[in-house]
């Protein structure tokens, strides 16, 4: 059970006194994050016992928001524009747009640094392997109660996405530039290769694509661009090991010592240095497969618009591809979500909420996803006009849609919701892809420390 949630006078949400006594004698939260240390909360010892109850009816919302964004899908301008038509029917509220990092890890890195001073924005990007260290450090709000207040049909988002966010009842951010991986070719080599205008339906057939692929692509490229790095490799393998039967984690017991994980692992390695390797790292991926050194590519959804606009070549999409498990629900959700700092006060969080409905609404969500290739967050959306009017101009962006539909489950728990486990499964994987080691043998120096994360980071507070 976790820890029952106090609030403080300034709206901090932390866990009780009594609780965080029961945790082990720890007189502070702080989690050992993969590049800061987090913030202490949970110290307040006048803090009561039960969560406070808002009164949102009797709110006025601030004059003034701040809201951290990386701008993902290079969409700071589709983001200046909602403020614009925010501000048409809410002159009250100026939001300001503010580049709070390169990418998730930057920003959530700068949160944790401002966690302890006024200097903290009012919505910010919370990424699928960051927000449950918000959460587990009292650091950001549930949204659910001001979201009824202010009468946002939740029910409209895609329920997989928004129950991403979902922990013991409670909703802790909602779904904004969402994304899943997705396999794209180069359907001119394709053609030259002889081969299926169509994806691989799994793995093995991909694997056997290699040597005409080969044939028809120039010295030093390879039939599939698969890079490494933190918030991508243990993503996109996901759909590997859960093609292959295994998984990261049944909820928090790590799972890797299992035959399918070791099968799954040793799989990635042969891609990269086995004898029909097929796979390569480049230095730009995306580039690198824009510019017709490799064939295909694994990406983001949200890559789609930029890989439409730079690629010379007909842009081919699809599903992942399956493993040798079958046909199944193979394909991690991803991206980022929107969440409201528990510290700020009621005024700015009720204007936050009011704008970010607005932002995740049928039109805007349509919007944004039509300029940057990231998914609707709204069911209505998907369907919509909007949309219907993308889909019939490239076809390419109803692939990541019926992909979600049809293929997604939510992430195992020790890579999303264990602070630093990513980065953990991140530094495995890269040995498997850059040096060639055994799974089995990288597998059992990872375990031990997802575990020690859990204990030391996770388990005290729930």
């Amino acid at each position: 059970m976790r820890t029952s949630l106090t609030r403080r006078p300034s709206g901090l949400w932390a866990p009780s006194r009594r609780s965080v006594l029961q945790a082990g004698g720890l007189g502070a939260l702080a989690l050992t994050l993969a590049a800061c240390a987090g913030p202490a909360v949970g110290d307040d010892a006048t803090a009561a016992d039960e969560e406070e109850n808002v009164d949102w009816a009797s709110i006025t919302p601030a004059e003034e928001i701040t809201w951290w964004s990386n701008h993902p899908g290079a969409s700071k301008p589709i983001e200046e524009e909602i403020i614009k038509r925010f501000n048409a029917e809410h002159p009250e509220i100026t939001v300001k747009l503010v580049t709070g990092g390169a990418n998730y890890d930057e920003i959530a890195q700068r949160f944790q640094a401002a966690s302890s001073t006024d200097n903290l924005p009012d919505l910010v990007i919370a990424s699928d392997v960051w927000w449950f260290r918000y959460f587990i450090n009292g650091q950001i709000m549930p949204l659910d109660k001001v979201f009824a207040h202010l009468g946002v049909d939740t029910g409209d988002f895609v329920p997989t996405l928004y129950g991403d966010y979902e922990f013991e009842g409670q909703h802790w951010a909602a779904p904004y530039a969402r994304s899943t991986p997705l396999f794209y070719y180069n359907k001119d080599l394709w053609a030259k290769a002889g081969l299926p205008d169509r994806g691989p339906k799994n793995w093995a057939e991909l694997e056997g694509w290699g040597e005409p692929l080969r044939g028809v692509l120039p010295d030093g490229g390879a039939p599939l661009g698969l890079a490494t790095g933190t918030s991508w490799a243990a993503w996109w393998f996901s759909n590997i090991l859960w093609g292959h039967g295994g998984a990261y984690s049944d909820e928090w017991a790590v799972t890797l010592d299992t035959p399918e994980a070791v099968a799954a692992g040793n799989y990635v390695r042969d891609m990269y240095h086995g004898p029909k390797a097929y796979a390569a790292v480049g230095t730009d991926t995306n580039a690198d497969f824009a510019a017709g050194t490799f064939a295909a590519l694994i990406g983001s959804t949200g890559s789609l618009s930029g890989l439409l606009e730079a690629s010379s070549f007909e842009l081919g999409t699809a599903f992942l591809p399956d493993g040798p498990k079958g046909p199944g629900r193979y394909t991690p959700t991803g991206g980022t979500g929107l969440a409201i700092p528990a510290s700020r006060t009621p005024e700015q969080q009720l204007a936050a909420a009011m704008f970010l409905a607005f932002l995740t609404n049928e039109e805007n969500t349509s919007e944004f996803s039509k300029g940057t290739g990231y998914m609707p967050v709204r069911t209505s959306a998907i369907d919509g006009p909007i949309m219907g009017e993308v889909y019939a101009q490239t076809p390419q962006f109803r692939t990541s849609v019926d992909q979600l539909t049809e293929k997604t489950r939510s992430q195992d728990r020790s890579r999303v919701f264990v602070p630093s486990g990513d980065k953990i499964l991140t530094d495995g994987l890269e040995k498997i892809v850059l040096r060639g080691t055994d799974a089995e043998t990288v597998w059992a120096e990872v375990t031990p420390q997802l575990e020690r994360a859990f204990s030391d980071n996770v388990e005290p507070y729930l």
